[in-house]
C-alpha cells in the first residue's frame, strides 16, 4: 500500500488558506458574517508577540471557535499582515493523522512557498486535539520558535483543558469563548434597538430574551432555517452526545456512559437549582465520589457549572455537600425537554441560568448565599474574599412591589455592609430603599443584555460592573416603564 505523498498534503493547505492566492480574504460566507463581539478580545492575544506563548481557544461546542479564527485571519490580512505569514490547519482533516506538528509546519512552509525560515509567521491549528501529543508538541513549538505566533482551537474541550494544565503551564494563554451573550444575540440579529431606544421595548425584548433561553446560545441557530426547525436534534446530536460519548471522558476514569449522561440530564433538569451530593448518590446508585468525578468532567467539558455556597456572613463551608449547578447556555434545557413559554413556571430557573451564563469568564468568584432563613442567588466576592455586589434573580414584578419578601437579601447586605443591591424583575426598573439597603429593580432581560455588553467592553467584575444595568436604565423611584 502506497504512503500518501507529500504533495497531496501540501496541495491541502493550500485549499485551505485561499487568501495566498487573490484576494487576499477569507473565502465567503464567513467574510460577510458580522463578527462576534468576543473577537475584539480574542485579537490582542492572536497579535502579542512580547511574550512567548501560544493561544489556546476552548469553550463549547459549535459557539463559533472556527469561525472566530477565520475573522481574526480576516482582520490580520486587512491590516497588511502578509498573506503567506498566515497559515491555518485543519488538523482534524484526514490527511493530517499521524502527524506531528513539527511535520505538519514543515508541509505549511512548503505550500506557503517559504524557501528561506520567515521572519513572522501566525499558525492556526483547528482542532489540535486530533494530533497525539499536541500539548508537547505545541509547547516545544512555542520554546524552539520565536518567530511563530501559534493559535490552537479544540471542540474536545474536557482533553484541552487537561492537557494544557498538565502541559502547557507557562507555555499556554487560554482563551474561553462562551456561548452567544444576550448582547450578541441581539446584536447578530439586528435587534439592539430594542434596548437603545430611549424608552426600551421590553414587551418584545422580553419575547427575545425567552427565545434566546430556548435556543439563542449558538450562533449557527440563528441563521441556519434547518437548525431553528429542529433545535433539540442539533444540540443534541452535535453537542451533548458529542461531548459524552466522544470528547474522551476516558481521561478523568470514566467508563459508564449511562451514568454519565443520567447525571448530566438530571443536572440539566435542575438548573440553578441547588444539588445535594448525598440525595445524588441515593436517587442514582452511584458513590459519592464517582459523581464527584463525573461533574469535573462535565464542568472541563463546559456543559456545567458548579456554584460554591456562603453562609450569611461570605464564609465557605469546610464540608460542603451541596452546591448549586447551572447549565452554561441554558438553550440545552429546552433541547433535552421542551422550550420554556413566557409565563412558564420554570423561566425562572432558566432566567436565573441565562444570567449567570452572561458571566462565563467570572464564574471561580461568582457564589450563592445560603444560611438557615436566607438565601441569595448570585454573590460577587473580591480578591479579599468580600462581597463586592448580590444580586437577587426574579421573573416576576412581585418583589418590586413587595421589597419586604426579599429578606434575605436585605439580611445579607446589612451583614456584610453592602449598601446596595440588584434585583431583576420582569418589567419594572426602579430604586427602592428599604431597610437601609439601596435596591435596584431593572428587567432580567435588560440586565443580562448590559452584562454582555459591558464585558466585550472590557469593563473589570467589580460593583460598578454588577449595577451597571441599573446605573444606565433605571428610572426614579416609583417609576416603572
Amino acid at each position: 500500500m502506497r504512503p500518501i505523498p507529500a504533495d497531496q498534503i501540501v496541495d491541502r493547505i493550500r485549499a485551505e488558506n485561499p487568501w495566498w492566492a487573490s484576494p487576499h480574504r477569507v473565502p465567503e460566507p464567513v467574510s460577510t458574517w458580522r463578527p462576534r463581539a468576543y473577537l475584539g478580545l480574542f485579537l490582542p492575544l492572536v497579535q502579542e508577540r512580547s511574550v512567548r506563548r501560544a493561544v489556546l481557544l476552548m469553550g463549547p461546542r459549535r459557539v463559533g471557535k472556527t469561525v472566530l479564527i477565520q475573522h481574526a485571519i480576516q482582520h490580520l490580512l486587512e491590516h497588511g499582515t502578509d498573506p503567506r505569514s498566515i497559515c491555518y490547519l485543519a488538523v482534524d482533516h484526514p490527511l493530517c493523522t499521524g502527524l506531528s506538528l513539527e511535520e505538519l509546519i514543515s508541509h505549511a512552509l512548503t505550500a506557503a512557498a517559504h524557501k528561506t525560515p520567515p521572519k513572522h509567521v501566525y499558525f492556526f491549528f483547528d482542532e489540535i486535539q486530533y494530533l497525539r501529543k499536541w500539548e508537547v508538541h505545541l509547547k516545544t513549538v512555542v520554546d524552539s520558535h520565536p518567530a511563530y505566533r501559534c493559535i490552537a482551537s479544540g471542540s474536545a474541550a474536557a482533553a484541552l483543558r487537561l492537557k494544557s494544565l498538565e502541559s502547557g503551564a507557562g507555555r499556554f494563554t487560554d482563551f474561553l469563548l462562551p456561548p452567544l451573550t444576550f448582547h450578541e444575540y441581539l446584536d447578530l440579529l439586528g435587534r439592539s434597538g430594542l434596548v437603545q431606544a430611549e424608552v426600551p421595548d421590553l414587551e418584545a425584548l422580553n419575547r427575545e430574551f425567552v427565545t434566546y433561553l430556548n435556543a439563542g446560545g449558538y450562533p449557527e441557530a440563528l441563521f441556519s432555517p434547518a437548525v431553528q426547525a429542529d433545535p433539540g436534534r442539533f444540540i443534541m446530536a452535535d453537542i451533548v452526545d458529542k461531548v459524552l460519548l466522544r470528547d474522551l471522558p476516558s481521561l478523568y476514569g470514566i467508563q459508564d456512559i449511562q451514568e454519565l449522561n443520567y447525571l448530566f440530564t438530571t443536572l440539566a433538569f435542575n438548573t440553578a437549582g441547588e444539588v445535594s451530593l448525598e440525595e445524588l448518590a441515593k436517587r442514582s446508585g452511584v458513590a459519592k465520589n464517582t459523581l464527584r468525578k463525573y461533574i469535573e468532567y462535565l464542568e472541563a467539558a463546559f456543559l456545567i457549572k458548579v456554584v460554591h455556597r456562603i453562609d450569611q456572613n461570605a464564609r465557605r463551608f469546610q464540608r460542603a455537600t451541596s452546591f448549586k449547578v447551572y447549565l452554561t447556555n441554558p438553550s440545552i434545557r429546552a433541547a433535552l425537554f421542551t422550550p420554556a413559554r413566557i409565563d412558564d413556571d420554570t423561566l425562572g430557573h432558566l432566567a436565573e441560568t441565562g444570567i449567570f451564563s452572561q458571566w462565563f469568564h467570572q464564574p471561580q468568584r461568582l457564589h450563592y448565599a445560603r444560611w438557615k432563613g436566607g438565601e441569595v442567588d448570585l454573590v460577587f466576592l473580591d480578591e479579599k474574599q468580600k462581597p463586592a455586589w448580590a444580586v437577587e434573580v426574579k421573573w416576576s414584578d412581585r418583589s418590586y412591589e413587595r421589597p419586604e419578601e426579599l429578606a434575605g437579601l436585605l439580611q445579607f447586605c446589612q451583614s456584610n455592609g453592602l449598601r446596595d443591591a440588584v434585583v431583576t424583575t420582569r418589567t419594572k426598573s426602579g430604586q427602592r430603599e428599604f431597610d437601609r439597603v439601596m435596591l435596584h429593580f431593572v428587567p432580567t432581560s435588560l440586565y443580562a443584555y448590559e452584562i454582555g455588553r459591558n464585558i466585550v467592553r472590557g469593563m473589570l467584575a467589580t460593583k460598578q460592573w454588577a449595577r451597571a444595568a441599573s446605573a444606565e436604565r433605571t428610572t426614579p423611584s416609583g417609576s416603572g416603564r
